[in-house]
């Protein structure tokens, strides 16, 4: 089998998606490098607790944007930001592995600007629902409402291929059945908060959303609800 020459062995990856990584990425980096004293001066030690402090989504600060009808846009950039601060490098390098990963199958499949509506709704839709808990108090950041987002993204499209080949559908729904079981595991193991709940808030959202943005998605799972 013959070749060309110019070809590329690697599928390049979709710009959002790079885009979307190099910022995780790069804002961890300076974190590190803050941290190790190479960046910013002493002062930089604590430029991810100050991150955090002003970037992450707090629940308790939307509840009191609700009740009191202010809404101070530095407030509101929290609902969007809070993916891109994260605890640590290894928290920030899985999500922009799982991000790179998921988020090329998703815009090789519908498109850049429709992965991005996913990972922006995702990210809305899991902070939203994680606010409504009674008991959700701490502060949520991290790229991971969004990740999952890509995963119910993934999901339903490998819920129609399945569908087209004749193949047990359900067996679309295995990564985020596996994941679940992980986060359980380690729940009991070790504890945790509420913040799952914003992962599959996220997962839901990618999940529905993908519906409408794929052409005749939506008539597609009516057709199949009716048959069900």
């Amino acid at each position: 089998m013959v070749h060309p020459h110019n070809e590329n062995p690697v599928n390049p990856l979709p710009p959002a998606v790079v885009a979307l990584a190099l910022v995780t990425v790069g804002i961890e980096a300076i974190f590190g490098l803050g941290a190790r004293g190479l960046l910013g001066g002493p002062e930089a030690v604590g430029w991810r607790l100050a991150a955090i402090e002003r970037y992450a989504f707090s629940p308790e600060i939307l509840r009191w944007m609700v009740e009191t009808g202010r809404y101070p846009p530095e407030h509101l950039l929290r609902i969007v930001s809070y993916p891109f601060v994260h605890a640590g490098f290894t928290h920030a390098l899985f999500a922009a592995v799982m991000l790179l990963a998921l988020g090329k199958i998703v815009a090789e499949t519908i498109g850049g600007a429709a992965m991005l509506a996913v990972f922006v709704v995702s990210t809305v839709g899991g902070a939203l629902l994680y606010s409504l808990l009674p008991g959700s108090v701490q502060p949520l950041f991290g790229a991971f409402p969004p990740v999952y987002g890509l995963i119910g993204a993934f999901t339903y499209l490998l819920w129609v291929r399945l569908g087209q080949v004749g193949a047990q559908q359900l067996r679309a729904f295995s990564l985020i059945g596996v994941l679940l079981g992980i986060q359980l595991v380690f729940g009991v193991l070790f504890g945790g908060g509420l913040d799952w709940v914003a992962d599959v808030a996220g997962f839901a959202a990618g999940f529905l959303l993908t519906i409408v943005l794929v052409p005749g998605g939506f008539h597609r799972l009516l057709a199949r609800l009716r048959r069900g």
